[in-house]
């Protein structure tokens, strides 16, 4: 008997981790229907390298601060679900898209708060709820969260108190939908070498020295390091996981 074909639904994953997220869940045998919000080449590219592997693959245009827009979002999500998948549903939704922001606390505009705040949690809350009616039963939600919910730097009080509410409001999805069988849980990254943020991680050797000195295994995080946990946790052997934060940080800060 043939198995069922599995589609994952991941924000934000025409680059960096969600680049890295939407490979390796394709490396699993896992088809992806992935979002960009305005660099359609790298989400047409990506889309490339997954038929590639040999899975079906797709990109739509979507700003997850726009909540207005998602209703017309998912009614693409539906047609491209039949035109491409010759599918009704999906199984996986990851909510990866957002933007880095690294202001001292006495600075933050009201504007900027309320971007972070409309991107990482408003809009992270309301994808996911509209999602539900084509996310099959037995499904999974994996919310991304950051190492700093856990550690504290300066500059990053409102990026990280929204990604505290992804982590509440994970917990609460795993308690909700657990008649559905569907399993919610946060991978937190630490610090990572990507554009995230204007490439700050990457691109200052002092700040990336800093995090080096403070991480267990001696480096700054790739890319690399955290696809393969969001595609395990979309396989039947991590279904006993639910409502965790799991941090992906080669123990910074221990």
């Amino acid at each position: 008997m043939a198995t069922e074909q599995k589609i994952a639904l991941v924000t934000g994953g025409s680059r960096g981790l969600g680049k890295d997220m939407a490979l390796r869940l394709a490396e699993k045998g896992i088809d992806v229907l992935l979002t960009y919000n305005s660099q359609k080449d790298d989400a047409d590219a990506v889309v490339a390298q997954i038929q590639e592997k040999g899975q079906r693959a797709a990109a739509l245009q979507l700003n997850t601060g726009d909540i207005a827009s998602f209703d017309g979002f998912y009614e693409q999500v539906k047609t491209t679900l039949s035109e491409t998948f010759q599918a009704d549903t999906f199984n996986f939704l990851i909510n990866n898209a957002g933007i880095g922001m690294y202001v001292p606390f006495a600075q933050v505009t009201e504007a900027q708060f309320d971007e972070l705040h409309n991107i990482h949690f408003k809009g992270v809350y309301f994808l996911t709820q509209k999602a539900l009616p084509l996310l099959t039963d037995g499904g999974r939600i994996i919310n991304i969260s950051s190492g700093l919910t856990r550690i504290t730097m300066p500059g990053s009080s409102a990026y990280a108190s929204m990604k505290g509410a992804i982590e509440t409001f994970t917990k609460y999805l795993a308690k909700e939908l657990g008649a559905r069988k569907i399993t919610a849980n946060v991978v937190a990254p630490g610090a990572i070498e990507t554009d995230f943020g204007g490439g700050r991680t990457r691109d200052n050797a002092d700040i990336n020295k800093m995090i080096a000195s403070l991480t267990a295994l001696g480096r700054v995080g790739l890319p690399t390091d955290i696809g393969g946990v969001i595609a395990f946790l979309c396989t039947d052997d991590s279904y006993w996981i639910n409502g965790q934060r799991i941090e992906v940080s080669g123990g910074q800060g221990l």
